[in-house]
């Protein structure tokens, strides 16, 4: 696969905690240069960067991250602070206790909630893969579904694992035809972020992709 084609589908990330604009610049502009799908940055960041960057780039933000236990009313309320800011994708962390008492029925409502808040905006569903059972995993592949989001997501990338072939693999079996797949969290290689793509991904959460073509050590997200 051409390295134009991988880089279409790369969210080009940037989210650790000690993070700076001037950092997140730099991700900015290279995912213009490089014609990445979106940066994915932190809240804070979010009007800066769409100031910065305009219609050149979509801004994506993560909300109740890395956690997800957050109450839903916060979740809401970042979803909305987000998009009032200039944010074109969010990602949202489920809450994860929820799925572990199997009260889905609360997990989907605040996935409905946070899509009714996006409206035509992009939402994508982190169920953070690693700390799921693969039957919990085919769950919510359904929930994702049924509550209307455009994509599941596998990790944060900040809890015990990233994104597997094998999860991806699963989600492409499970999810229904609207829903669309994004692998995040370890894509150390082209040739990875070649593979999750033939498994069946649409989108890669990932800062070294990027890195790699720049011919910088790909240490990271």
């Amino acid at each position: 696969m051409d390295k134009s084609e991988v880089l279409k589908h790369v969210d080009h990330t940037l989210l650790l905690q000690p993070s700076t604009w001037e950092e997140i610049k730099q991700i900015c502009d290279d995912a213009i240069k490089y014609q990445t799908a979106s940066v994915c940055i932190p809240p804070c960041y979010v009007k800066q960067a769409h100031e910065y960057m305009g219609d050149r780039m979509a801004v994506c933000t993560v909300i109740g991250f890395p956690n997800g236990n957050m109450t839903t009313a916060v979740k809401e309320f970042e979803t909305k602070d987000a998009i009032a800011n200039g944010a074109a994708e969010i990602d949202m962390v489920i809450n994860i206790g929820w799925v572990k008492e199997k009260r889905y029925d609360l997990v989907e409502e605040e996935i409905r909630t946070l899509k009714a808040a996006c409206g035509e905006r992009i939402l994508k569903v982190i169920i953070e893969t690693c700390l799921l059972t693969d039957e919990e995993k085919i769950k919510m592949c359904q929930v994702v579904t049924e509550a209307g989001a455009d994509y599941i997501k596998t990790s944060t990338g900040f809890s015990t694992g990233g994104a597997t072939f094998d999860d991806v693999e699963l989600f492409a079996k499970h999810v229904g035809p609207k829903v669309k797949i994004k692998a995040a969290g370890g894509i150390s290689s082209m040739a990875d972020a070649e593979k999750f793509l033939a498994l069946g991904a649409d989108r890669l959460g990932t800062s070294r992709i990027v890195k790699i073509i720049k011919n910088e050590e790909a240490a990271g997200y």
